[in-house]
């Protein structure tokens, strides 16, 4: 890539390579949430080949984003080995890439093209395949049918996809009933989760691979929940952002039963404003039919697509909202929303105080047009200048004094949340008195990993710190009482022992968190 003779002899399969590479490096980028501007640009110009002049940009762009050859020419000592994609972002087949790419760039350009002709694609193998193995990556629980991921992969996946295949060409295909699962949601208050069967668990996947890139062009900036390239941690740093900018007066609204009260006929008319195809909109209906005659399933594949395309309404008027209140660079007001959970921040300013008013108003007259009901015993306004807090995404905030004698967010977990991790953790241990303390270890450490990730940024440090000694307590009075004596053993075992022996998790660090850029550099 030295030379411009070298670039004029590149052959076909070299440039067939640089462009799956770029379609990589892009999607690389949507996920980390930068904007690929550049790579998009190139793209558009590219048809397996690209341009001579612009392919020594092209691949140093590569080398810089991806740290690998893009045209995979060894450049590395002998025996050392040759970065390349990671293999979850080589695993999906490219011309199922190609197509995503295609369908979200034309529902960028043009917010109101209704497409058609998508249901060939939701058939296709090569679809199935790939929601088959996004299925099995998270390996749940069976359905209502009882067939298990070994059972599949004992009678062979291929023969599995193709009968799923020949349902759908044949317009037979009717998805069976969820399996109904309750699980504690706090307070003596359960969630019920509707878990379909691998069937339809790949069927819906199929249908999510197609219309994602399509819905993901109308969701708004503030919308987090279950979107490719956001996490929780973006829309916890979006809310605490805002309260170091001023805005102070938190407009709280929970929703009442919001998974099990959305409307079918309301969701279906916003998928068919941009969905033309009626083997697609009836695969959609049976779909959600499956969980009953209103509501979608919590445990569904595609429910977290349906209850955002649901909400972006209510997006839009939050973000028109902003743009109301806008003062040069600076906007009054603030939003995070991740699936039902909803905060708006607004500024202290007496000229911004027609906002505490008008924002909650306008809020309750989009969910009764959704039929969505405001849980008013649950709702309120906050105030954080009078050491207020409030709760979003298991964090409470308010605001506190800095040392530098500065204003700042201040975000932990909830104690709600630290108790409801104790009773799990004391429910493990109590059912497994009699085991070998290797095995209380097993079920605990997925528990303590996944807690400690979410909560793991912010202002946790000290929460962490309780959390590590009660399990500490926990697995020294099982060592304890296995030997028939009373007490810790805080003299018999140091905890670094306890840790590297048992392979207990210990990871309690608090991270900084870094936002992701807003573009590439050119």
């Amino acid at each position: 890539m030295e030379t411009g003779e070298e670039r004029r002899l590149l052959r076909k399969d070299e440039q067939i390579k640089l462009v799956r590479a770029l379609r990589i490096a892009l999607m690389a980028c949507q996920k980390k949430g930068m904007s690929g501007a550049l790579y998009q640009g190139m793209l558009y110009e590219a048809d397996i080949g690209l341009s001579p002049e612009k392919l020594d940009q092209v691949y140093n762009l590569l080398r810089w984003q991806i740290g690998f050859d893009p045209l995979g020419r060894d450049t590395h000592p002998e025996g050392e080995k040759q970065p390349g994609p990671t293999r979850s972002e080589s695993s999906v087949n490219t011309s199922l890439q190609d197509l995503i790419q295609r369908i979200g760039d034309k529902a960028k350009a043009d917010s109101t093209l209704r497409f058609q002709a998508l249901y060939v694609h939701v058939r296709k193998l090569e679809t199935l395949r790939e929601a088959y193995r996004r299925a099995k990556k998270k390996d749940g629980a069976p359905g209502i049918d009882g067939v298990t991921f070994e059972a599949i992969e004992k009678g062979g996946v291929e023969r599995f996809l193709a009968e799923i295949k020949g349902e759908l060409d044949k317009r037979t295909y009717l998805p069976l009933r969820n399996r109904k699962k309750e699980i504690p949601k706090g307070e003596g208050k359960v969630r019920t989760l509707g878990i379909p069967s691998i069937r339809d668990r790949v069927v819906q996947g199929a249908l999510k691979l197609v219309l994602e890139p399509i819905f993901e062009a109308d969701f708004q900036a503030g919308s987090y929940g279950y979107r490719p390239g956001r996490s929780p941690h973006e829309a916890v740093y979006r809310v605490a952002q805002a309260i170091a900018e001023g805005r102070t007066q938190v407009i709280d609204l929970d929703l009442k039963a919001y998974f099990d009260n959305v409307r079918h006929h309301i969701l279906l008319e916003k998928v068919a404003r941009r969905v033309k195809d009626d083997d697609v909109m009836h695969l959609l209906k049976l779909i959600l039919k499956a969980s009953g005659k209103k509501g979608v399933p919590q445990g569904g594949v595609i429910s977290p697509l349906l209850s955002n395309i649901y909400l972006t309404e209510v997006d839009k008027m939050l973000e028109k909202a902003k743009e109301a209140s806008r003062e040069g660079e600076r906007s009054a007001v603030e939003y995070a929303r991740f699936a039902d959970d909803l905060v708006v921040l607004v500024g202290d300013r007496q000229r911004e105080a027609w906002l505490l008013r008008t924002i909650p108003k306008r809020l309750r007259e989009e969910f009764a047009k959704l039929q969505v009901e405001v849980n008013e015993d649950k709702s309120r306004t906050v105030d954080l200048t009078k050491d207020g807090s409030f709760g979003f995404l298991g964090f409470e905030f308010r605001r506190v004094l800095s040392r530098a004698g500065r204003w700042r967010p201040n975000y932990a977990p909830l104690l709600k949340k630290r108790t409801a991790l104790f009773e799990k953790l004391r429910e493990v241990c109590r059912g497994a008195r009699s085991q070998p303390v290797e095995g209380v270890v097993q079920k605990i450490n997925p528990i303590l990993r996944g807690w400690v990730n979410h909560f793991r940024i912010g202002h946790s440090s000290r929460c962490f710190g309780y959390v590590r000694l009660y399990v500490m307590q926990k697995i020294r009075r099982h060592l304890m009482r296995a030997c028939g004596r009373k007490g810790h053993g805080w003299k018999r075992w140091s905890s670094e022992e306890l840790v590297r022996k048992l392979g207990l998790f210990n990871d309690y660090r608090v991270k900084y968190f870094q936002p992701p850029a807003k573009a590439l550099p050119c």
